[in-house]
């Protein structure tokens, strides 16, 4: 059955966990080529930026992934070869610690400050975005943020009303509220989800306490090792080393849906019902705060960042279609 929106799920692929793990499970990591480039930071660290080279000078497309994700997220590829499709070049901001050593996809490459990324981070956002209108003045620049990426754009977007640097944004999958998000995440399957992310963020945080000496009120490497969720990790570790008390001023000063209706650069939100990373209520709560210039495009079905339609040897993935396609139509405004 087709949603009202236009997307019609995959029958083989029945329910929100199924459409959420099919990607991460069965799609390639290496559908496009990239330029690499190492962006020094004003704090000492750096920016692993991978490039995707297209025929259009006039637009380029900032991609931000989602937690523990890279520019070889499957989700991430599917976008860039969208966006390759059209000729449009393309820009992927690995987050601090994020970017994977090419040749080995598994391995992380360490930022070099005692930090290391999160949901709310966005003065890497903006240091991109401002180096990439340095080189390229005349250029009109997008971007499209995936789960976290979305939360991190829309944050942006929010935090700088005034600014005209992006021309458009699509958020797919955002958290939008991350307390709401993360006691989700603590009944029925999330458990599931969270160990997963869990396993590299706990050891990252061992890896930089170590590294860097921390004290324990910096970062309490004992209480992150016993985190079996989100806030428990967040409380001992994500918001004390990003100068927040815990994990309730994190989500509080974090979490985009504070943001929404500040917004007055076109944006677009793709996000499911059926998420279940998010309680489904928390999307009408972005609907009554959302500011005119925000579009929410909520499906009943899809997942976290799922959208499978097709058959299982041709799938499409719809979400990433309308994003590229919507985001293609706000930038090249003279074609």
């Amino acid at each position: 059955m087709t949603d009202a929106n236009g997307f019609r799920p995959a029958v083989w692929l029945p329910g929100a966990h199924l459409q959420t793990a099919w990607g991460p499970l069965s799609r390639p990591r290496r559908l496009v080529a990239f330029r690499r480039e190492v962006l020094p930071t004003p704090d000492g660290d750096e920016l692993v930026l991978d490039h995707l080279d297209g025929a259009r000078a006039d637009v380029r497309a900032i991609v931000l992934h989602g937690l523990e994700g890279s520019s070889y997220s499957v989700y991430v590829q599917g976008v860039l070869r969208l966006l390759s499709e059209r000729g449009i070049p393309a820009t992927v901001m690995n987050y601090r610690s994020c970017a994977r050593e090419p040749e080995r996809l598994r391995r992380m490459i360490p930022n070099r400050t005692p930090r290391l990324y999160h949901s709310g981070e966005t003065e890497d956002l903006g240091l991109l975005v401002a180096e990439l209108r340095r080189r390229a003045p005349g250029t009109r620049l997008g971007a499209i943020g995936v789960s976290i990426g979305g939360n991190i754009l829309l944050k942006w977007l929010g935090e700088h009303p005034e600014r005209r640097d992006l021309a458009a944004g699509v958020a797919i999958s955002a958290p939008f509220d991350l307390d709401a998000g993360g006691r989700h995440l603590e009944r029925g399957l999330g458990p599931l989800y969270v160990g997963r992310f869990l396993r590299t963020l706990r050891a990252k945080a061992v890896e930089v306490a170590r590294r860097h000496a921390l004290p324990r009120e910096r970062l309490d490497v004992a209480a992150a090792i016993r985190a079996r969720s989100f806030r428990e990790f967040d409380d001992a570790a994500t918001g004390p080393l990003h100068g927040m008390r815990g994990a309730d001023e994190y989500y509080a000063t974090c979490s985009s849906i504070h943001y929404l209706g500040r917004i007055t650069t076109p944006a677009l939100c793709i996000s499911a019902a059926d998420d279940p990373f998010l309680p489904a209520g928390v999307l009408e709560r972005v609907r009554a705060t959302a500011s005119p210039a925000l579009e929410l495009c909520a499906t009943s079905i899809g997942g976290h960042a799922g959208f499978v339609s097709g058959v299982p040897w041709a799938c499409r993935y719809w979400a990433e279609e309308r994003a590229v396609e919507w985001l293609a139509g706000r930038l090249m405004v003279d074609d």
